[in-house]
């Protein structure tokens, strides 16, 4: 029986990129087990298991003078491959790798400038495998029923402005129900908060047309194959965009620039079933 460990760490929006390159690294084996970032495990579905990077106590592995916890060098001994996005920056992890023997192979966390290719394809390239990578979250049908916007992400400069946003809502009102999400921490008051990330993913499903910024949660509706329409400001979308099966990217610089009207017309034209 083939064993095979694959570490990725990072945000939502890189797991989920990645998502494809983890589900071509499990195929040959027969059994693959995913170590990433704790909100991200409930999305790791290619693996057979998954566990959180900080459960593993991965990090004992560099600390100078530390005897390495046994249970953690029994547990990496026991695959026969090891894939890492974790620690091939870091030499203190190389050579404690080096030192136990492992068996890993490290990929880069991100594409650099001469790849010129999207995030997506370059994970899956890195893994072995080749061509156009698109990320999926098969989620159960539900009814296409409210219009979800998030109006968040991980950093200020790429959100378009909250007030611009309540305008789209009140234009999108009269063609069906607007609800907001957000986490737990982004102040929204009324905003539908769910933690888990499959679960959201599966919320999100149920949605005619997705807007929001260029955030891990974009992705995630994306990679779930609702209608999105993500906006973009300085990040280049060519190489961080999302990707599904019905996604339109609008990009302006700066990013509060972007008309209203020109996003309610996307919203319009993107969503499923068709709005009028």
């Amino acid at each position: 029986m083939t064993r095979r460990l694959v570490i990725r760490p990072g945000a939502i929006g890189d797991f989920v990129l990645s998502l494809p390159a983890i589900e071509f690294l499990g195929q040959g084996t027969d059994y693959v087990e995913v170590w990433c970032a704790s909100p991200n495990v409930p999305l790791a579905r290619p693996a057979d298991h998954a566990r959180s990077i900080a459960s593993t106590g991965l990090d004992w592995l560099e600390l100078p003078g530390v005897e390495k916890p046994a249970p953690l060098v029994h547990g990496l001994r026991s695959f026969d491959s090891i894939v890492s996005w974790y620690g091939g920056n870091r030499q203190a992890f190389r050579s404690a790798v080096n030192d136990l023997g492992l068996p890993v192979r490290f990929l880069r966390a991100l594409p650099p400038p001469e790849a010129s290719m999207h995030a997506a394809d370059f994970f899956l390239w890195e893994a072995g495998g080749a061509g156009r990578a698109l990320p999926r979250l098969e989620c159960p049908e539900r009814r296409a029923s409210f219009a979800a916007i998030q109006p968040f992400s991980g950093s200020p400069r790429k959100n378009w402005p909250l007030e611009k946003y309540r305008v789209l809502a009140r234009r999108l009102e009269p063609h069906l129900p607007v609800k907001w999400c957000a986490g737990p921490e982004e102040d929204l008051p009324g905003a539908v908060r769910i933690d888990d990330l499959w679960d959201l993913a599966c919320w999100l499903r149920g949605a005619a047309v997705y807007a929001g910024n260029d955030s891990g949660i974009t992705h995630l509706a994306a990679a779930t194959g609702v209608p999105v329409v993500a906006l973009f400001g300085s990040t280049d979308p060519g190489v961080w965009g999302p990707r599904g099966s019905r996604v339109r990217i609008l990009r302006a610089e700066p990013l509060e620039r972007l008309p209203v009207e020109d996003v309610y017309a996307a919203c319009l034209e993107t969503a499923w079933p068709p709005l009028r």
